[in-house]
């Protein structure tokens, strides 16, 4: 039984990691090399992954994606060590709407704009994005926004995911204090009244058994 415990909450870490590092803002330090639109067929597989058409357009089968291409400066550690080295990265540039994930993007075409304006160039910049790329499903992180840095060795530090794991702890060891005291205050109680009522009326019942047994062992010696 503890090692079914520990394996659900194992599981359970790991679904919830893997849901905040999909959905929780990341930031690559990247030259954009260039920009295009492809014409895409979701499948089953892949649709999850994608947001929704652009503010105002409906939803079709098939849609054009805006593709930002860059030479992205490798990480490790999460992204917080740099590497001397780059990499390809593909992101993709859709508006994320009232919906989730709660990024309320609505400028796709501007940021389209920034990005193919900086592809003339050599300057570096900072993409802030979410999401995953998986090649063989063609899924591509969704970046919400762009801004020039100075070079390729500045250091980021992502303060929102730090304030929000902060909030996290703080709500939960909240919510666990609340629950001890509404513990203590109204299951405790409850529990040992029913335990204590259980025990009265176990206690009843082997009386009257043995009430019954010493009356047919009476009846017996008769």
């Amino acid at each position: 039984m503890r090692r079914f415990k520990i394996t659900v909450r194992v599981l359970a870490l790991l679904i919830f990691g893997a849901f905040f590092h999909y959905v929780l803002p990341q930031h690559d330090v990247v030259q954009v090399t260039s920009t295009e639109i492809i014409r895409t067929d979701f499948s089953s597989l892949n649709r999850i992954f994608y947001a929704q058409p652009d503010s105002g357009a409906a939803e079709q089968p098939t849609r054009d994606l805006r593709l930002i291409n860059t030479e992205k400066k490798k990480t490790f550690m999460l992204g917080f060590v740099p590497r001397d080295s780059t990499e390809v990265m593909v992101y993709r540039n859709e508006d994320t709407g009232w919906i989730w994930p709660p990024y309320f993007k609505f400028d796709s075409s501007d940021l389209q704009a920034e990005a193919a304006s900086l592809a003339r160039g050599d300057a570096w910049a900072v993409i802030t994005h979410y999401g995953w790329r998986i090649s063989w499903a063609s899924v591509y992180p969704n970046a919400v926004a762009l801004r020039t840095v100075s070079g390729p060795d500045v250091t980021i530090i992502p303060w929102f995911n730090i304030f929000f794991f902060i909030f996290l702890m703080i709500a939960l060891l909240f919510v666990r204090a609340m629950w001890r005291q509404f513990r203590e205050r109204t299951v405790d109680p409850l529990l040992d009244s029913a335990e204590h009522h259980l025990d009265e009326v176990q206690a009843d019942v082997a009386e009257r058994k043995g009430r019954i047994w010493r009356w047919f062992g009476g009846g017996g010696k008769k």
